[in-house]
Parts: C-alpha cells; structure tokens; sequence
C-alpha cells in the first residue's frame, strides 16, 4: 500500500512537472510572439537593461520654495568661498606643476558644474590638495597633455560609475573614519595658515607634517605684528558677528546687517585697513604676481588609442582619488546641515566636471572639504552658493583682479583658523573612553595618517582597519555547540552565526588530523542557526567530510536553509556528501545517524 502511494505522488510530481513546462513553454512562446509590437517591445527592453541611476541634480530639488533671504544667504556664501577659493586655486596648481591658471580654471569650470549637477547642496568642487602629489607625478612621467587627457577618461569613469549606483559604496565607510578624517584636515587646515596668520617669512612651506612643524618652528623669529593684528581681528569679527546681529533683533537695520556674513566684513574691513594704513602684510597680489584675466580657451588635446592605453594607470588612480574625496566632503557636509547626498548623482556631475574642465586647462576637480565647511559656514543653503563661487571667481578673472589683489592673506587666514575649528568634532575625542578599544584605534589611526601622511592613505588603511575590526567581532559571534548525542558513536553540533574565512577556526577541534582519531564515526552538524557560508567554510566543511571518510564514517548536515543550503547546491557538496545525508532538521539527521550506525539500508519511500 505505502509502495503504491509512493508510486502515485511520483506520478502526480511528474504530471505537476510537465503541466509547469507546457505553462513556461506557453509563457515563452507568447513572449516571443509579442516582442515585435511596439508596446511589448518597450516593456522587453526596459526588463533587459540594468537598473541605472536618474539623472536629477539636487539643485532642482533645492530650489523649490527658494526666498529672498536664502538668496541673499547663499550669494554671500559664494563671494566669501569665491574669495576664500582664489589663492588655494592656484596654489594647489603651482604645487602641482602646473600654471596658476590651471586652478582658477579648475575652480570656475568645475567649481560651477559640480554644484549645478552634484548631489549635494552645499559641496564646492575644484583643486584640491590631495592631488598635488598625484598631479605632479603624471605630469612628470607623461607631460601636461597626458594629464588632461587622463583627467577626462576619469571623467567618463566617474559618470559611469554613478551610473551604474556604485556610488552607494561609500555608505560603508564608519563613522569613526568619517570623524578621524574630518579632524585631521581641520588640523592640517589650522596649520597651513599660521604662516599667512603670523606672516612668517617662508619662502616655500614643506608639504609634509613634521617639515612644516620645522619649518615654522625656525621661522618664528619673523612674525610680523601687523599680519597677526589683522588675523586676530578678522577671526574675532567672524566669531562675534553672528552674536552680536542676530536674527530677530529689535532694530531693523541689525536685522539687515546680520543677513551680512561675517567673512564678507571681515575680508572688506582688512582690505581697506591695507589700503588705508598701507600695512607691511603679504596680500594675494603681492604673493602670486596678480590674477591672471580672461576668459579661459576651450581646447581638445590629441588624442590616441595607444595613448589611452598607457594611461590607464593614472586614470583609474585619478577617478578612485575623486570619488573618495568628493564623497567623503559630501559626507562631511551631510553631518553639517543634517542632510544626504544622493551619491550616484554627485559621481556623475564629477565625471562631467572632470570630462569638461581639461578642455579649458583645467586640472582634476573634486569636493574639498575646506570650501565646503567655508560654504556652510557662510550660510549656504542650495547648490546656488556653489554656483556663485564659481561665478564670484570668473568675475575676479576677468574685471576685479586688482581688487582682490589687495586681499591680505592674514584676514584670510582668520576666516580659515575659525572654519578649522568649527569642522572639526573635537568632543569626539573626549567620548573616546565611551567606546569600544577598536573603535578608538579605527578613529586615532585614520586622524592621524591624515595630518602626518595623506588623506587618501588614511581612508585607505582606516578602511583595512574597520573591515579587521568587523572581521574579529562577527567571528566570536560564530560558534560551534555541542549537542545531546543521538547514539553512541553518533555526535552533534549547532552551527551558529557565520561560517566564513575569519571564523572557520572554530571548527579546528574537529579538523585538526592531530584529534582526527578522537572523531565520532558518524557526525551532524545543524546549520538551522547558520546565517552565512562562504568558500573558506565550505572547504572546512569538505575536509571535515573527507576525514570522517577515511575513517569509514559519514558527515550528516541537518536543517540547512537559505544562503548556507544554495552554498552546498551550487558547489557540488550535496553531490559529494549525497542527497541522503542532507536532512531537513536534527532529528531526521539523528534517524539516519541510528540507521547507518545500525547497518540499515534506507527505505525507498523513508
């Protein structure tokens, strides 16, 4: 009778089987005979292609309900970052090695499509300083023209990259990075502008962290007390400007005058104190010969398949630099106004940007976080500031150049010293003891490889650090329990957590071939609580299986579900362990332990 109703689900499971393959064979060939018409062909194509990013710049999202006053705030905003963007532009060019131009191109062309097109409200694009290294190093090996040429295939690379939604990678960096990064570059921010602040005669300032430390150090027998008058007072009038012109004052002119960054009084009333009193302090003229006027040339440099060949090294190494800066500034910014960035969208407006701007000259632009933090600072609320910046800068080139060259470099060293501090979290430090040793070593490693190394190096090895860290605590979650043997020469285990290369070393009891002899005959292992198998786990598995072989043993896997049971399938284990040690849950496993200790063949119909 069993016999007969075993045949007879055999029976229906077949005619189930073939009554599904005439319905996909059905489904299959209406499929076919439908792709012709328009309708269906639209709707075919649309199940074919990948799920791609949509091109939507935050700034269409920004400007609805925009007002007067958040106008009025993010023009400041530009001006200041304009103003503030003009020496570290070209700075950052000529450390480079590149002309002045280069960066003030950078700035405008990039600085304005990288805040029209980007994902992010507040960021501001251009130069920045952490590819001055990289820069130099391509155009030393292959030429300004190669650069440019790398510069716009990074270009291609970043658009396709946000394209594609990879740009949802870096929400994987931790908090402790993002904290560790932000404040190493408020230092590295502060120190860069003691020089300007305490006008120190220094002809070139080292790169490096200890260097400038040195180099500062020997050079403060020449502070000049007028650089130092007018960055205490610019830093005081950006600090007490905001309290002392509030919003909502009684009087309705203080309401007018708070609507004024501080920066753009401060910037204004240093520059006339210069003018007025000709003050003995180095100004952005005085240091980088004046700004160079006019409207930059569109160009395309030659180009080459053999060419591009060769510089796929710089161009991969100048997209990964572009997105990790530009996505850790948006990050940064994010944490500043409460927002998120859509971070496919701001790789795609990068690799517009990075596609465009070596047409005019121009260098590779990214986020950067000092004219970010500035931006925010000033009162920015929509991409418009960034806009405006870039703007800000194009009208410096082309009519107001000898009015910014009158900038003192001491007021802007003020602005910077208070943006310093005001990005950096410094509580963080202080809750440190809070937190966990790993999350301390994570945050202290990234802070300081930031300030003494390099920004990208300390992402990098932070990075390293984090997924260490996730490794260890995700493997003692792993562990291997004994349970109530079935049989006398049967044993069992629970399998719990994550079988993966960072945890397999919790079943070396059971693997060892020193305590091979100390094997059951017969083992179960219940992979019910088993979240996650991967090939490490399943080799340690296969061993296991083929030490209990050799003993004239057999390895049961019992309730395997989910990822761990698709593992098995996919590899071939189910074939080599056979489908009838595979049990649906601890007790069927100790049925077929008993059944094999015992001798007994397995029933047809069991």
């Amino acid at each position: 009778m069993r016999g007969a109703q075993y045949g007879l689900r055999l029976e229906d499971a077949a005619a189930r089987r073939r009554r599904a393959a005439d319905i996909d064979g059905g489904q299959r060939e209406r499929l076919r005979d439908a792709r012709p018409s328009e309708d269906n062909e639209v709707s075919y194509r649309a199940c074919m292609l990948p799920d791609l990013a949509r091109f939507r710049p935050r700034l269409l999202d920004a400007v609805q309900d925009y007002s007067r006053e958040r106008l009025i705030r993010d023009i400041g905003a530009g001006i200041t970052v304009g103003v503030v963007a003009l020496p570290l532009a070209m700075a950052f060019a000529i450390a480079s090695g590149v002309k002045p131009e280069a960066g003030l191109v950078t700035a405008i062309v990039g600085g304005f499509l990288i805040s029209a097109l980007g994902g992010s409200r507040v960021q501001i694009g251009g130069p920045a300083g952490a590819f001055i290294v990289i820069i130099y190093a391509i155009v030393e090996r292959y030429g300004l023209a190669n650069l440019l040429i790398a510069t716009m295939l990074a270009g291609v690379l970043l658009f396709a990259t946000g394209l594609f939604r990879l740009g949802q990678l870096v929400r994987y960096i931790p908090v402790a990075i993002v904290i560790g990064f932000t404040n190493g570059i408020a230092v590295l921010i502060a120190l860069s502008q003691v020089k300007d602040g305490l006008g120190l005669r220094v002809d070139k300032l080292p790169a490096d962290f200890y260097s400038q430390l040195a180099t500062l150090a020997g050079a403060l027998h020449t502070i000049n007390p007028y650089a130092v008058l007018l960055c205490t007072c610019s830093l005081a009038l950006v600090v007490l400007w905001p309290k002392s012109y509030a919003i909502g004052a009684a009087a309705p002119w203080r309401r007018c005058v708070a609507l004024v960054p501080g920066t753009i009084v401060a910037l204004v009333l240093s520059t006339v104190a210069v003018a007025a009193f000709r003050l003995p302090v180095e100004t952005v003229g005085s240091r980088f010969g004046g700004i160079p006027q006019g409207l930059p040339g569109f160009a395309l440099p030659g180009f080459s398949w053999e060419l591009v060949k060769q510089l796929v090294a710089p161009t991969v190494t100048i997209a990964l630099l572009c997105a990790i800066e530009s996505l850790l500034c948006a990050r940064v910014a994010d944490k500043l106004i409460d927002d998120r960035h859509d971070p496919n969208q701001e790789l795609m407006a990068q690799g517009i940007a990075n596609f465009i701007t070596p047409l005019a000259g121009g260098i590779p632009a990214t986020g950067t976080v000092a004219r970010t933090i500035t931006n925010v600072k000033s009162g920015a609320t929509s991409p418009i500031a960034g806009m405006v910046h870039a703007l800000a800068l194009l009208a410096v080139l082309l009519v107001a150049a000898p009015l910014a060259s009158g900038v003192p470099l001491a007021a802007l060293a003020g602005i910077l010293l208070f943006v310093a501090f005001n990005m950096g979290e410094w509580k963080e430090f202080a809750r440190l003891k809070q937190f966990a040793p790993t999350y301390r070593a994570t945050l202290l490693t990234t802070f300081l490889l930031t300030v003494i190394l390099d920004v990208t190096v300390a992402v990098e090895v932070g990075m390293v650090v984090a997924a260490l860290v996730f490794i260890y605590r995700i493997s003692t979650l792993t562990r291997v329990e004994p349970l109530p043997p079935p049989h006398e020469d049967v044993h069992a285990y629970k399998l719990v957590g994550s079988l993966f290369f960072g945890a397999v070393s919790k079943l070396e009891p059971l693997t060892d071939p020193a305590r091979s002899a100390a094997l059951p005959r017969y083992l179960i292992l219940d992979l019910n609580p088993l979240l996650y198998l991967d090939a490490t786990g399943l080799e340690t598995l296969d061993t296991l299986r083929k030490q209990l072989a050799r003993r004239g043993g057999q390895l049961l896997i019992a309730g395997a579900c989910e990822q761990p049971l698709r593992m098995l399938q996919r590899s071939g284990f189910v074939e080599r362990l056979g489908a009838a040690q595979l049990l649906a849950d601890v007790a069927a496993a100790a049925v077929r332990a008993r059944e094999l200790a015992a001798g007994e063949p397995r029933s047809a119909d069991a």
